[in-house]
C-alpha cells in the first residue's frame, strides 16, 4: 500500500512543481493571476465499516485554483495601456468570434481604428453620445474613426458676452457721427460644408441705453437687421431679455454656392452696459471644419474620447467592464485571457468606477501579482515533499526485499 500511497505523492508533487513554475515563468506576464495546487487526502474504507477503520492511500490534486488579488500598477505612459484599479476584466471579442475575458491592458489601434489586443481581439465597450453620456449597456466594440476625417458641422448658434460703454455718446449726437465698426468684433462661421465663413457683429449707440446692432458676412459692409434689432439695458446695466426674446437669426450663405443659405441663431444674452471701456469677453460658435484623428484618451470611467485636427473632441464609446459571480469558475486560457464557464455564471456587466468595479487607469498596465520570493520558498517545499515520497517508495522496496530474502 505505501507504494501506491508514494506514487500519488510524487504525482502530486511534481503536478505541484508545474504550478509553481508556470508562477514562476509567468512573473513578469501583464495581467497574470498566480495558481495554486490545493490537495486532498484519499481514503479507502470497506463498504459498512465504521469511520475509524478508513485507511489513507495517499493524496490527490482536487484543483488548481487562481487567486484573484490586484497586483502592482506600472506607468507606462503609453495612451493604450489600461489597468483596473479594483474589481472587473476587460471584455474582448477574439477573432473566432468567441468572447473572453482578461486583465491584460496592453491595446493598440489597428488600420481600421479597432481597439486591439495583442491576440487580435476587440476591446468591447459601451456605446455613448459625443458629449461621453452612456447609452446603454450593450457592448460592442470600440471603433475610432481613423481613416477618414470626422465630416463638418454646419454652425447654428453664435454666442457673444460682451460690455458696451456706456460712456459712450449716441451716435448721431457727435459730428462726424460715431462709426458703426468702432464698436464690433467678428467671428468665423462654417458652412454645410465646413468652408469659413467670416460673420462680422457691430453696435452703435442709438439712444440712452439702446443700441442698434449690425451684421456683416464675408467682408462685406455692416447692415442692419429688418425690422431692427435694438438691445435695450436696464438700469443696473443687464440686458433687457424682452429686448432679445426670441433670439435673433441671421442668415449665412455659403462661400461655394451663394444658394446654399442656412440660418444661425445669435445669443446676446450675456451682453452688458457699464461705464467701462469696450470688450468682448466670450466669442463661440458651434460649428466646424472635417478634422483628422490626433489622439486619444482615456478617463477613470472608460469613457475613450479622440481629439481632432480641428480642435474637436469626441466621445467615441466607454470600456465594458464584466465581472462574475465566481470567478473561480472562469477556465484561463492562452494570452492571459479566461473564458465564462457554466460554474463561473453569465457575466454581471458596469461601468468602471461604479458600484464593485474598479476604476480604469490609463496610461499603465496591471503587474502579475506573482510573489517570486514566496514561489521559490514553495519550490523548495514542494521539491522536499517529492524527495520524501520517493523516500517512502524506497523504504518500501527495502521492507519487501527484506521479506523476499528470509530463509
Amino acid at each position: 500500500m505505501a507504494f501506491q500511497q508514494g506514487l500519488s505523492g510524487l504525482n502530486s508533487a511534481s503536478r505541484n512543481l508545474d504550478v509553481i513554475g508556470h508562477n514562476i515563468a509567468n512573473a513578469n506576464t501583464v495581467g497574470m493571476k498566480t495558481s495554486r495546487a490545493e490537495f486532498a487526502e484519499l481514503y479507502a474504507s470497506s463498504v459498512n465499516a465504521a469511520g475509524g477503520s478508513n485507511k489513507g492511500i495517499g493524496v490527490t490534486v482536487a484543483t488548481v485554483s487562481q487567486l484573484f488579488t490586484q497586483g502592482n500598477i506600472t506607468v507606462t505612459g503609453n495612451d493604450l495601456d489600461l489597468a483596473i484599479n479594483g474589481n472587473g476584466f476587460f471584455e474582448v471579442t477574439q477573432p473566432n468570434g468567441t468572447l473572453a475575458y482578461t486583465r491584460a491592458g496592453m491595446f493598440k489601434l489597428d488600420p481600421d481604428g479597432n481597439i486591439i489586443n495583442q491576440q487580435g481581439g476587440q476591446l468591447m465597450g459601451y456605446p455613448t453620445d459625443a458629449a461621453g453620456n452612456r447609452l446603454s449597456f450593450d457592448s460592442q466594440p470600440l471603433t475610432l474613426p481613423t481613416g477618414a476625417p470626422i465630416p463638418a458641422r454646419q454652425t447654428g448658434n453664435i454666442m457673444a458676452e460682451f460690455n458696451l460703454d456706456a460712456r459712450a455718446p449716441i451716435a448721431s449726437s457727435v459730428t462726424p457721427p460715431t462709426p458703426i465698426t468702432t464698436y464690433g468684433t467678428s467671428i468665423v462661421a462654417y458652412d454645410p460644408q465646413g468652408m469659413e465663413v467670416p460673420v462680422g457683429l457691430a453696435f452703435s449707440k442709438t439712444a440712452n441705453n439702446t443700441w442698434e446692432v449690425y451684421t456683416s458676412v464675408n467682408g462685406g459692409a455692416p447692415t442692419a437687421f429688418v425690422p431692427p434689432l435694438e438691445l435695450n439695458f436696464n438700469a443696473d446695466g443687464s440686458i433687457d431679455p424682452a429686448s432679445i426674446t426670441p433670439l435673433p437669426t441671421i442668415t449665412l450663405a455659403s462661400p461655394n454656392d451663394p444658394a446654399v443659405t442656412f440660418p444661425v441663431t445669435l445669443d446676446l444674452r450675456n451682453a452688458s452696459q457699464f461705464g467701462t471701456s469696450f470688450a468682448i469677453h466670450n466669442l463661440d460658435q458651434d460649428g466646424y471644419y472635417p478634422g483628422e484623428f490626433v489622439s486619444l484618451t482615456i478617463d477613470e470611467t472608460g469613457v475613450v474620447t479622440g481629439s481632432y485636427s480641428n480642435g474637436e473632441t469626441r466621445a467615441a464609446g466607454q470600456v465594458a467592464l464584466v465581472n462574475f459571480r465566481n470567478t473561480q469558475g472562469l477556465s484561463p486560457s492562452s494570452g492571459g485571457n479566461w473564458t465564462a464557464t457554466f460554474a463561473s455564471g453569465e457575466p454581471v456587466r458596469g461601468e468602471p468606477g461604479s458600484g464593485n468595479f474598479g476604476g480604469i487607469r490609463a496610461g499603465a498596465l496591471e503587474d502579475s501579482n506573482v510573489d517570486l520570493t514566496g514561489e521559490l520558498v514553495n519550490m523548495m517545499t514542494a521539491q522536499r515533499a517529492y524527495q520524501a515520497n520517493a523516500q517512502t517508495i524506497k523504504t518500501q522496496d527495502q521492507v519487501l526485499s527484506t521479506l523476499l530474502n528470509m530463509r
